[in-house]
């Protein structure tokens, strides 16, 4: 693999003294503008500041229909997915749903047993819930390509309401009503939603239309301000584009959590991750939180997930977090066996042999864990890369991530139209995907994803580029300005600050066999760095591109670079 090539975001000074002068930390101002902040309107993160839910297509019609079924006691049940999103919009829903008086329950599809979202499978299990046949099914975070389940579903005689954020296809399933601000012809500001961000948005909509009609007078009912906790863990852990209005959303979520107004089940995550909700993160919400709640659909039953996510039981939901800890434990084994036998498969691209596209197989690989592989080797090979693995009915399932230079989901829409057949379904969007291929088709699809990466892109490689925000000023290379940055949101579309700086290295050092410590001076600046997961030893003269943290030590706060490149300077 080549070198990366580092570059400097641009910003516009005269934006940053504006933002400035309303009052922003000179670095924040900086970095902001370099992320496409001009107004201080962008930048106010308080509920009054948020997008209103009229303007997304059919949420006020949703909600009239919920009403007249909360109204008529007919029973609902929510049709969840089976990842952190699916799982904490499915919370939101039971809870803001079973605040406002309905008579509701969930189900959540096996991936392995009846496939993502609500297929007629799915609705044959409805009509023998336990909770008894549903009168309405609202799906969160799936159903825009349901068109055969809803189907199935309007056959039995039992209504849908889609909530969902994913792309729409051609066709549109026959539901009720859609509430998606990805669908044609919404002009819903934030395309960016998450799905727990779109039933959110139903729930705000369904207590304005019970004020109206005097279920709840005087502004009343239930405070939804209360979810905002599952808001920020769904729209984090689904690495949607933090646009204002959703790092506003993931911000309120924060600051709950840091006051210790939480959900039960996620105070229980916090604990079994060993991470300090009173200085809760995005980071931890992306890389602890989330993959825990993840874990249960990748091997097991995301039911766990939602349990914890909606039980009030503080025992019942640390004995439920032990529980995905440990799932979660056993998918971190799993993957990394994966990942070497991935590597393994891959030995034309680390030998130099260079190409478009990374795409991986393995008959013995888990279905539940090639997403995270995927993710893996589009890091270390900066390409758009596939990884499949056995799915049963002579099926290979398969997940794919991507980089900003090409859309995945329009790579696989191309290779369905020049080998139709060959993909016997997809889904997704421009950064992942997932799709369903023959047991015999992998030699052949391959080639052809190949080709259709270089024709969508015209390019045969593709440069891998760490994007950095510069030089950090020496004044502001401290404790305080590592917690300022720490307390903000930042995540996909708003990428934490990388800074970028030549030091001396004047020490360095292994911890735990695998992580580089170092002692790098700057000046008259010495600095505690680590680099994890790098055991090669530096030179004396360094670039280096690097996060400023917090490093917390015996109640001591102190600065910590954490590197994420070196080159000799």
């Amino acid at each position: 693999m080549e070198s990366p090539k580092l570059t400097i975001r641009r910003y516009d000074l005269q934006v940053t003294q504006r933002l400035e002068c309303s009052g922003v930390h000179p670095l924040l101002a900086r970095l902001w503008a370099a992320r496409g902040i001009e107004r201080t309107e962008d930048i106010r993160l308080e509920w009054q500041a948020m997008l209103a839910p009229n303007g997304l297509t059919h949420a006020e019609h949703a909600a009239v229909l919920l009403a007249d079924a909360i109204a008529a006691h007919r029973k609902m049940l929510i049709v969840a997915d089976y990842d952190c999103d699916g799982a904490t919009a499915c919370a939101v829903g039971l809870r803001g749903l079973r605040a406002m008086g309905a008579d509701v329950d969930y189900l959540v599809p096996n991936r392995f047993e009846t496939g993502y979202g609500l297929s007629p499978a799915v609705v044959d299990l409805a009509m023998v819930h336990p909770s008894g046949k549903p009168d309405l099914l609202i799906t969160v975070d799936n159903g825009i390509a349901s068109v055969e389940g809803v189907a199935a579903a309007n056959d039995a005689g039992i209504g849908v309401i889609v909530t969902d954020h994913h792309l729409p296809g051609d066709t549109l399933p026959d539901a009720l009503a859609i509430v998606n601000p990805n669908q044609r012809g919404c002009g819903f500001p934030s395309k960016n939603l998450a799905g727990v961000g779109v039933i959110f948005y139903l729930m705000l909509a369904l207590r304005a239309e019970l004020r109206k009609r005097g279920v709840f007078p005087d502004n009343g009912g239930p405070r939804l301000d209360a979810l905002a906790d599952l808001v920020a863990l769904g729209t984090v852990a689904d690495v949607v584009k933090l646009d204002p209005n959703n790092r506003l959303l993931v911000t309120r979520g924060l600051d709950r959590m840091r006051k210790g107004l939480m959900q039960p089940g996620i105070r229980a995550l916090f604990a079994v991750a060993a991470r300090d909700p009173a200085a809760a993160s995005a980071f931890d919400l992306g890389f602890a939180i989330g993959p825990r709640i993840n874990a249960a659909g990748r091997l097991a039953d995301m039911g766990l997930g939602i349990r914890c996510l909606t039980t009030d039981d503080d025992m019942v939901a640390l004995d439920l977090a032990r529980e995905l800890d440990t799932i979660n434990r056993e998918r971190r084994q799993i993957e990394g066996v994966m990942k070497e036998q991935a590597l393994a498969a891959t030995d034309d691209i680390q030998a130099g042999i260079v190409g478009a596209s990374v795409c991986v197989f393995h008959p013995e690989w888990h279905q539940g864990v090639v997403g995270l592989v995927a993710s893996r080797l589009k890091e270390k090979f900066f390409r758009p890369t596939l990884a499949f693995a056995p799915a049963g009915d002579d099926e290979l399932r398969g997940s794919g991530r991507s980089i900003p230079d090409v859309h995945l989901r329009d790579v696989l829409d191309l290779v369905s139209k020049r080998h139709p057949g060959l993909i016997r379904k997809f889904g997704g969007h421009a950064m992942a995907a997932g799709l369903t291929l023959g047991r015999n088709d992998f030699e052949k699809f391959r080639p052809a994803f190949e080709e259709a990466v270089i024709e969508m892109t015209g390019r045969k490689s593709f440069e891998p580029l760490i994007e950095t925000d510069g030089s950090l000023e020496p004044g502001y290379a401290n404790a305080q300005v590592a917690t300022m940055l720490q307390q903000q949101v930042w995540g996909a579309g708003f990428a934490a600050p990388l800074f970028m700086d030549e030091f001396t290295v004047r020490n360095q050092k292994l911890v735990g066999e695998k992580h580089l410590k170092l002692s790098l001076e700057r000046g008259h600046q010495r600095f505690d760095a680590i680099w994890f997961g790098h055991v090669e030893s530096l030179p004396e003269f360094v670039k280096v591109a690097y996060r400023l943290e917090q490093n917390i030590w015996n109640g001591m706060v102190s600065a910590q670079l954490v590197i994420e490149y070196a080159c000799p300077a």
